[in-house]
């Protein structure tokens, strides 16, 4: 019996594909990025700045600074509030050096840190003004976690007014954890702002920019889409707290700083220095998309702060300006130089247009308050730019009387896309893989804009971006792309994390000052996303679509540009499944096709700084004979195959 049972469990079962019939076109927005500041992903992040509370705009305005004294050094530090002149960057310090000998100065311990690599050239600028007969020059000193200096330059403010100054050195020594020391020598006192440090070497090296590492494994995503800002940092907790756009370009001293919404979000993940100071702004965030093949897809605050905080809402007679804060953004994307908007995108550095086609109104919003301003909101651009999609939300759950209220009423009002989250175990996403089966075809396309699995609970903090998850997300993709008619954008959520500094778990890429590493999560999407084709045509087991009967789930498509036939199979049993796919088409196919395998690990298995390709994809071939492919999947395993036409 025990024989019988094997050679029954090795018989290959067969699957039919019927490449010739288009079931569903895969948009090009497909499989996209949620990018969202929580977790430290600007500020000590993606957006490249070393020094934290740079412009002394957090609540303690000396956050992150410590008078630092030497050889007998003295002085004293004074914060100068010029709220009257400068409302958005309303705060300075006067640094007064009291004896000729010695040192004195300030450190800055950096977001959890300073990362710093040997031979990199750094970049320390200041803004400064020195009174009359003042003789006060700097020395900028890198130090590493025992002290030793592992970089120097020395600059001398020399104007009474204020003025920009910069040195530039190179880095003699690898820190993780470094900090930064401004020393004052001379005699008199000087005026500081905006004191900051950046690698020189950037994404596409610009100065001031964004980490090369984690902008990079975005791009090797090959997204469809980029969301920004968020999220709940669009809504804000208040409305004061609230994401505005137009205070994320320009001049960077004159972005105002915000607390960061996560600040104080969670009490087990308490991060009182999380603040907000738009360096990675709207410009940058547009030039990013457009960097790496992303179309831009903005999320803009309707008039509602987040409903699990406080919920304050703008009177409808006083949502004027942030309907007029949506159609000024369409203009600054696509609007030409004799436009307002237009003409300050190309004064900025871009005179050619963003190509804006998707806007959001709204994060994660439900209730008769929300519908009453999506209709002001959507009038009003529509009116303006007929072509531009709206990204509606449709609340914060998957299910419920608030998600059926919202989804009934943007199906009667014809409404573009559908926004639908859903954080949730493992075995909802297996078991959810024929979610939108049955789906209107002629309603509102889906986007599939926040979802992850959760390996504890939702928001648990010891929730892990493990195999299991993984694995549940590569079943439940099938589904999103067996229904591309209906779901045309997804996205994981969120994106980053700081190993030291987060505040939210599972997440797409973790990283420290110095290092990042893609998770099992990571792969899947990108698997997903490299492999999506251009049409979906039928997979079949006895006339069925495979979603789940007997632990398989798989989906085809076929890509007219390059000409091949694509195929993902996911098993999620702990048995090895050997599998034929016999291939019904007019096209014949290359003997040989490519197979990217991930999978057969642990289900707690995970990525980490250490062992980042713990979990990682494995390319290979197998032969391919006339229109049959014949292949093992192993267990728990996610398999990509690729086949040319002849």
């Amino acid at each position: 019996m025990a024989a019988l049972a094997t050679a029954q469990a090795q018989t290959p079962k067969v699957y039919t594909i019927e490449a010739d019939k288009v079931k569903a076109h895969v948009e090009p927005t497909m499989y996209g990025i949620f990018f969202e500041d929580i977790n430290l992903a600007a500020d000590g992040g993606v957006y490249a700045e070393l020094v934290k509370n740079r412009s002394f705009e957090f609540d303690s305005h000396l956050a992150g600074w410590k008078e630092q004294q030497k050889n007998g050094g003295k002085g004293s530090v004074a914060v100068i509030d010029r709220t009257a002149e400068r409302p958005e960057n309303a705060h300075t310090i006067k640094v007064n050096v009291e004896s000729s000998t010695g040192s004195f100065g300030l450190s800055n311990e950096g977001f959890r840190g300073m990362g710093i690599k040997k031979g990199e050239g750094y970049s320390f600028t200041v803004t400064a003004r020195k009174p009359a007969g003042s003789l006060v020059k700097l020395i900028v000193e890198l130090h590493n976690a025992k002290g030793t200096v592992i970089g120097t330059g020395t600059l001398t403010p020399t104007s009474a007014d204020w003025k920009k100054y910069n040195v530039k050195f190179t880095a003699t020594a690898t820190e993780n954890k470094a900090s930064l020391y401004v020393w004052l020598k001379g005699k008199g006192s000087v005026d500081l702002d905006m004191v900051s440090l950046f690698p020189q070497h950037t994404w596409k090296n610009r100065p001031a920019g964004l980490r090369a590492d984690l902008v990079q494994k975005l791009a090797d995503m090959k997204p469809g889409f980029l969301r920004f800002p968020g999220g709940c940092i669009v809504e804000g907790r208040d409305l004061v707290n609230r994401y505005q756009w137009k205070k994320s370009i320009g001049d960077i001293d004159k972005r105002e700083n915000i607390i960061n919404r996560w600040n104080t979000e969670f009490k087990h993940r308490p991060t009182p220095d999380y603040y907000q100071t738009f360096g990675l702004g709207f410009m940058e965030y547009f030039m990013t998309a457009e960097d790496i093949g992303a179309s831009p897809l903005p999320i803009l605050n309707c008039g509602m702060a987040c409903q699990f905080n406080t919920g304050q809402l703008v009177p409808i007679d006083q949502l004027d300006p942030y309907v007029q804060d949506a159609l000024d953004l369409v203009e600054f994307a696509n609007g030409g130089p004799e436009t307002k908007w237009g003409k300050l995108r190309a004064d900025l550095g871009h005179p050619k247009p963003f190509n804006l086609k998707m806007l959001g109104v709204g994060n994660e919003q439900w209730g008769e308050q929300y519908i009453e301003r999506w209709k002001i909101f959507t009038k009003a651009i529509k009116d303006k730019y007929p072509y531009i999609k709206i990204i509606s939300s449709v609340g914060p759950y998957a299910e419920g009387e608030e998600f059926n209220r919202l989804d009934k009423f943007f199906r009667g009002m014809n409404a573009d896309i559908l926004d639908e989250h859903y954080y949730k175990a493992p075995k909802w996403f297996l078991d959810n893989a024929k979610r939108y089966d049955n789906y209107d075809r002629k309603g509102p396309k889906i986007f599939a804009g926040e979802y992850a699995a959760q390996s504890v609970a939702t928001g648990s903090p010891d929730n892990k971006n493990n195999w299991e998850c993984a694995l549940a997300e590569a079943a439940f993709m099938t589904g999103l792309e067996r229904n591309a008619d209906v779901v045309n954008m997804a996205s994981y959520a969120p994106l980053f994390a700081h190993v030291d500094g987060w505040q939210w778990t599972p997440d797409l890429i973790w990283f420290d000052n110095l290092r990042s590493y893609a998770t099992p999560d990571y792969y899947v999407q990108q698997l997903y996303s490299l492999n999506k084709g251009t049409d979906v045509v039928p997979l079949l087991n006895n006339g069925e679509m495979v979603s789940g009967e007997e632990g398989a789930y798989a989906t085809a498509s076929i890509d007219k540009k390059n000409k091949e036939l694509i195929i993902k199979f996911v098993n999620t049993t702990d048995k090895a499944k050997p599998v034929t796919f016999n291939i019904e088409s007019a096209a014949a196919y290359q003997k040989t096709a490519t197979v990217t395998t991930l999978g057969n690990y642990k289900k707690d298995a995970v990525n980490s700084l250490d062992a980042p390709k713990a979990v990682a994809p494995v390319k290979s071939t197998t032969v391919v004979s006339g229109k049959l492919v014949k292949v093992t999947v192993e267990p728990a395993t996610f398999k990509v195959i690729r086949l040319k036409m002849i």
